[in-house]
């Protein structure tokens, strides 16, 4: 049993903490975000984020994770528990470092595990790696234009 792993590493033209509002700003999302369509959190540890997710070109499925890790301005992860089975379990993480002023680093790392993955990577695992880098370049392309 193997995990599937997503990883972005994007150095982006802006401050930090510019790039962390981009992700922060869930309300947004619509405007940019061609892969979370919709998303809805307080991000605080143990609560919801709600999400309208376009895994699939014709359809924005509802998400319901749960926020595992807020330290704001530098690391949001949200995600699944395993189950009682232990099919499924997934983590989602975006990370954000200052490597200057006006320039950091962005960090996507999506992770799913169980005896299930490897079937959810051979059904959506195409979908899913197109959706994180559209996500992923999203928050660059809107990040920079911001930091102009």
């Amino acid at each position: 049993m193997s995990d599937f792993v997503i990883e972005h590493v994007l150095e982006i033209d802006a401050p930090a903490a510019t790039v962390w509002h981009v992700i922060a700003d869930l309300e947004r999302y619509p405007e940019w975000n061609a892969f979370v369509v919709s998303c809805r959190s307080t991000l605080e540890v143990g609560a919801p984020i709600d999400m309208r997710v376009r895994v699939l070109p014709f359809l924005a499925q509802p998400q319901r994770e749960t926020i595992q890790e807020h330290v704001p301005g530098q690391r949001l992860c949200y995600g699944l528990p395993p189950g009682a089975t232990g099919a499924l379990a997934s983590q989602r993480c975006h990370h954000v470092e200052a490597l200057g002023p006006t320039c950091a680093r962005y960090t996507s790392r999506f992770q799913l595990s169980g005896w299930l993955a490897p079937v959810v990577r051979g059904l959506l695992g195409a979908q899913l790696r197109r959706g994180f880098t559209e996500m992923s370049a999203g928050i660059q392309k809107r990040a920079e234009s911001r930091a102009l």
